[in-house]
Formats: structure tokens, sequence, C-alpha cells
């Protein structure tokens, strides 16, 4: 438990040992999922929600953070067990709907994505996502990847940051844009949070250790 409002649900040492780490908002008795991880633990995230004590009929979103495999490749069987809608930057959804190997990075992990239709496109630098009446920001953040994107939401007097894969990497094959990603830290760094919820390193708590954290990739 991040807060009592946001929970770890999936990521090495919770799902997958090659998943990206995967988030539950439950907030207003709703609840969104942030990435799905790469499908090969599905049933034990669903476990882990249940664990949450969070019923599934509550969920009304799955947040793609960007196109990954990593993230994505059990976005399609949450979907079909959970009913929910699934939001991606409309520059991530070009590579799901369609099941580009090389953009998704599929193919880095010799498997194969299979097209994910996606029923919410953000195309606004900022967008807002409705949980009862509680918002979650959604701020698009090019660069790791040309839809990526982080969420934010207060929760119990903190800015907690779904800003995954801040780390990168940057790679031509996944029509990375090195400029764009240094201005998009910048962004990260401005936004103040207290708590980040990172795809791959974990969760950093206090606004020092989240700051220092992102500016280890500032060059």
């Amino acid at each position: 438990m991040i807060t009592k409002e946001i929970y770890q649900i999936g990521g090495s040492g919770f799902s997958a040992p090659e998943d990206a780490a995967a988030y539950l908002i439950y907030m207003d008795g709703r609840a969104a999922i942030v990435d799905a991880g790469c499908g090969k633990a599905t049933e034990q995230l669903l476990e882990n929600i249940r664990r949450c004590n969070v019923r599934e009929e509550v969920i009304d979103y799955l947040l793609i953070t960007h196109c990954h495999f990593d993230h994505t490749g059990g976005a399609a069987e949450l979907k079909k067990q959970l009913d929910l809608k699934v939001v991606a930057h409309v520059r991530a959804a070009e590579y799901l709907e369609k099941g580009d190997q090389t953009v998704t990075a599929a193919s880095w992990y010799g498997e194969e994505l299979k097209p994910l239709s996606v029923d919410l496109r953000l195309r606004q630098p900022e967008e807002k996502v409705l949980l009862g009446k509680r918002e979650i920001t959604a701020l698009h953040m090019p660069g790791h990847s040309p839809g990526s994107v982080v969420y934010w939401v207060n929760s119990e007097g903190q800015k907690i940051l779904f800003g995954q894969d801040v780390h990168g990497p940057i790679h031509s094959d996944l029509l990375s844009d090195p400029v764009a990603y240094q201005k998009s830290l910048q962004r990260l760094l401005d936004l103040n949070a207290d708590i980040l919820c990172e795809g791959h390193y974990g969760v950093f708590h206090g606004q020092e250790k989240v700051r220092d954290f992102i500016n280890s990739f500032i060059t």
C-alpha cells in the first residue's frame, strides 16, 4: 500500500518478473489500473487487486502510460475480464491497435502483441479522467516513446505521480526522441511530486528522493 487509495499490484515481486510495475487507484468508490504488465501473470495481478479489497466491477479504466509490451501485453485480457475502458495517448493507440511489434518492443521480448482496441484516446497536452468525482490528470510526456503519458493524483494530501519509465531507454526502434525526453524530464521535476511510482525502479517517497531520481537522467 502506497496510500490508502494507491496500491502496487504488478511488477517484479508482485506478478511476472518481466512485468513493468502496475498500480491500482481506488478513489470515491471507483478504481483504475495503471498499466497491465506483459500478460504472463494476469491472474496474479487480479488476485492482488482482490487482496486490496477492491471489487472488480468498480474498475472503470486501464490507464496506459505508453505502448511498450511490458506495460501493455496483458491489456487485452484485463479488458476482457474486467470490461473496462482502455485509455492511451493517440500516439500510443496507433501502434497498439495495429499490433506493431517493433515500436511496442514486443519483438525485444520475443513475444507478439495482439492488436488492442483503445477506448479513450488522449490528444491534448493535459486531460482529466474522472473516478467518481475525483480527478486523475494525464500529461503527455514524449521522449521514451511518442505517446508516453504520466498520470498524477492527489491522495492523502500528497501528489502521487505515475511516471513510468522515467529512466528511458532511448532507442530508435522505439521512435524515441532524446530532445523531447530531456524536456519531459524537466517538466516532471516541475510537478514537485511527493511520491513517484516508477515503472521499473520502484516507489520513491518524498520530494527530495523524487527529484534526485529524475535529475539522475537529465544531461
